[in-house]
């Protein structure tokens, strides 16, 4: 019986059947089809504004076989931790990477906080080791994680004690109240020892963040002293160490500020990822590495232990390469005005990307082997690595000059991770140092064949696409309650920075070496999941031909012609644009998302896709051809302390300022408007017989009808309204466009 038991699975893969939406999804694609072969044997259809029309809706078809590629074999995995801890003799140790880069955009309170739920997590704690990079290398940051762990010393038992779930003291005092009549005395007492240490840990560096001098820099902190954000030596510090080895202690706490040099490329967080990566090597080798942003805060204790079942599995388990937890937001505001939620996209898409090869590495809340990041094959595991990588010259080609980091390579390749209990960590702060200096990676394989990758700004596609492209799956991890939650945008313009960087980087991406085209080629990226991996890279390109689909569509209501054909090939587009709605709110409910949840996202798709997706599309551009460069746009973290919107008069609302990203929008509104009115004046030329018609009207008040927020914008006052500078620019360019669609 026990060996039975020892041998069942440590995870399991359960596929979902969802045959309407399959039906509903090919129902879609072939009135796709039906329009294109419309359109192809049209008299209308070699008109310049026809064939741009033709070409952007072959794009959209190619969008949408992709998407229903990626959706076509959606499945689930269900993890089991109590066979893993019964089938583990020792569990094997965790190293967890948290990065910050900016002491104003990402508070230290909430770098603090996401400290403090890692190191609380249900995992024997001398196998955890916690590294936080600072790549602001501020001062503040360091206090506050100083701060954290003496607050640990009493946080930590109390959460393991009571089996608190949400270990991030904000989130969990915020959401949790001892009024309880079943709640034991004891606890009652212990629950407000803790609420006012957190009270008042969380104060003081509240209050110390918004000094103008905010610390004298002595002491421990003399080191930041005479020190720029852009130009310092490394900073190492351990603030925690378990030097006893205790399984019920306090994990490892390691502060890392990589060094930076002026007019030093420093590749933005890929290259953080790969210090973090090379000093943790030194310091404890851990077989495995969780990465999380500095607002992902543990909402599941548990998380580690349902990694390893997918990780540890006998069976399946060699081949997963990394494991992707997706994160959901305890801060989302009612409805998701600003579309940042995901929940359709994780659903559907993800969940059908994880029956494939497996999902795409997202950036934070992954679970990776080391090895693997050290660039190792699948079919290594298996035949060894004599001849390959064992060679110490190889290695030091690949990883750098340091000795004592390739010997930890070297252990790491050949799975030999366990470091001796009387380990140190001092002892490698020296060694640590050398790794994490600017010029240690030149001459090496770091982001390129190993490490994250760099060369985008959006480092996280690529480096999952070069581990695919050797032969890895990856899984998703959604045990319940959710791992990780994080800390959304909550504003417009912070949201509209954040997409613009995602689509830049993404278009990078799809026009570069590592591209899934390129994987599928000459790689080992399954066909189905280089195509399903389309639907991110391509957002870019997507905007741009939506952009013109829009132009083509104002050009038509201005000077009097079409592009849609008469007859049926009107109907099979009208068709399809009620059954695609029809289809996603359909998605959106049985989601249990409310009809105003759907339209949010319809309305900011339509706008993120036309602005913020098309700058980010130009950008990349701009850099692919040499012109310029990219520049790395940190999101800001806002610190909230309750699930609700609370008194806040923004929450929702649309806000606007002078920032470039809003030109384009007022442009595209002022330009449909001017269409609308030029229509419904009689102010177009003369009918010609092919004048613009229903299809064209519909389309553009659509569009109207998406951007309302910015038609409120051209009226509101203060914050809520459209710049005077904006609303002039904009109207030039409009004039501009209409001056040239009429003559």
């Amino acid at each position: 019986m026990a060996n039975q038991e020892h041998d069942l699975p440590l995870y399991e893969k359960v596929w979902l059947k969802r045959t309407f939406q399959r039906v509903m999804d090919a129902f879609m694609l072939f009135l796709l089809f039906l329009l294109l072969s419309n359109r192809l044997f049209s008299s209308n259809t070699f008109t310049f504004p026809c064939f741009l029309a033709f070409i952007c809706e072959s794009w959209f078809t190619f969008t949408w076989i992709v998407i229903l590629n990626s959706k076509w074999s959606p499945a689930i995995t269900v993890t089991h931790p109590d066979r893993l801890l019964k089938g583990v003799s020792e569990l094997p140790r965790v190293d967890l990477f948290v990065t910050t880069a900016d002491p104003v955009l990402e508070p230290p309170i909430i770098t603090a906080n996401t400290v403090l739920s890692l190191l609380a997590l249900d995992y024997p704690t001398n196998k955890l080791a916690c590294y936080v990079s600072d790549d602001g290398s501020s001062p503040l940051t360091f206090y506050a994680l100083v701060e954290a762990s003496k607050f640990a010393k009493f946080w930590v038992p109390f959460c393991k004690k009571y089996k608190i779930q949400q270990r991030a003291p904000f989130r969990y005092f915020s959401s949790v109240v001892t009024t309880k009549s079943e709640q034991s005395p004891e606890f009652k007492q212990e629950w407000s020892r803790m609420k006012d240490m957190y009270d008042n840990f969380s104060r003081k560096i509240q209050e110390v963040t918004r000094k103008q001098i905010p610390l004298q820099l002595d002491g421990e902190l003399a080191v930041f002293s005479n020190t720029d954000r852009r130009n310092h030596p490394t900073i190492i510090k351990v603030i925690l160490e378990n030097k006893d080895d205790l399984s019920d202690g306090l994990p490892h706490l390691i502060y890392i500020s990589r060094e930076k040099k002026q007019h030093q490329t420093h590749n933005y967080k890929a290259g953080a990822m790969n210090v973090l990566t090379r000093v943790s090597g030194l310091m404890t080798n851990a077989p495995f590495m969780l990465n999380v942003d500095c607002d992902m805060v543990v909402n599941n204790p548990k998380i580690v232990l349902h990694a390893l079942c997918i990780l540890m599995d006998s069976k399946s388990g060699k081949e997963v390469a990394f494991v992707q937890c997706f994160q959901q937001f305890y801060d989302g505001i009612k409805d998701d005005p600003f579309g940042n939620q995901w929940v359709t996209a994780f659903e559907y898409i993800i969940r059908g990307m994880t029956g494939l090869q497996g999902p795409h590495y997202s950036g934070t809340n992954a679970f990776h082997r080391r090895n693997v990041i050290y660039g190792l094959y699948p079919d290594e595991i298996e035949i060894g690595r004599k001849g390959k990588l064992g060679e110490k010259i190889l290695l030091m080609q690949k990883l750098g000059s340091s000795k004592e980091f390739v010997k930890s390579a070297d252990q790491a390749l050949d799975w030999k991770t366990n470091f001796p209990n009387d380990t140190n960590l001092s002892d490698f702060i020296e060694a640590a140092i050398q790794v994490a200096g600017c010029e240690y990676e030149c001459g090496t394989c770091w982001g390129q064949e190993v490490g994250w990758v760099y060369g985008s700004i959006t480092e996280d596609v690529p480096t999952g696409l070069n581990i695919h492209r050797r032969g890895w799956r990856s899984e998703s991890c959604t045990p319940d309650p959710i791992a990780f939650t994080g800390c959304a945008p909550r504003g417009l313009l912070t949201t509209m920075i954040q997409q613009k960087r995602w689509a830049s980087g993404l278009t990078v991406v799809f026009f570069g070496k590592h591209s899934s085209l390129v994987g599928m080629l000459f790689g080992k990226i399954q066909f189905r999941t280089g195509v399903s991996y389309f639907w991110l890279t391509n957002w870019g390109l997507r905007a741009a031909f939506l952009v013109c689909y829009v132009a083509v569509i104002a050009y038509c209501m201005i000077a009097n012609t079409s592009i849609f054909p008469q007859g049926l090939g009107l109907w099979i587009a009208i068709s399809l644009f009620v059954i695609y709605n029809i289809h996603t709110l359909l998605e959106h409910l049985t989601l249990g998302l409310s009809i105003t949840y759907w339209w949010n996202s319809q309305r900011m798709c339509v706008m993120r896709t036309t602005t913020v997706w098309f700058i980010g599309f130009l950008s990349a551009m701009l850099k692919l051809s040499g012109i310029s460069d990219t520049v790395f746009e940190i999101t800001e973290k806002e610190h909230t302390t309750s699930d609700a919107d609370g008194n806040n008069a923004d929450a929702g609302r649309f806000t606007f300022d002078e920032s470039p990203v809003f030109v384009v929008g007022t442009t595209i509104l002022l330009v449909h408007l001017a269409g609308m009115v030029i229509k419904l004046l009689g102010l177009q030329p003369s009918d010609s017989g092919n004048g613009s018609g229903i299809g064209e009207f519909i389309c553009s008040t659509y569009l109207i009808v998406c951007y309302f927020p910015y038609l409120k914008g051209l009226f509101g006052r203060g914050k809520y309204g459209i710049p005077l500078t904006t609303i002039y620019k904009s109207a030039i360019l409009a004039f501009i466009f209409v001056h040239f669609c009429r003559k």
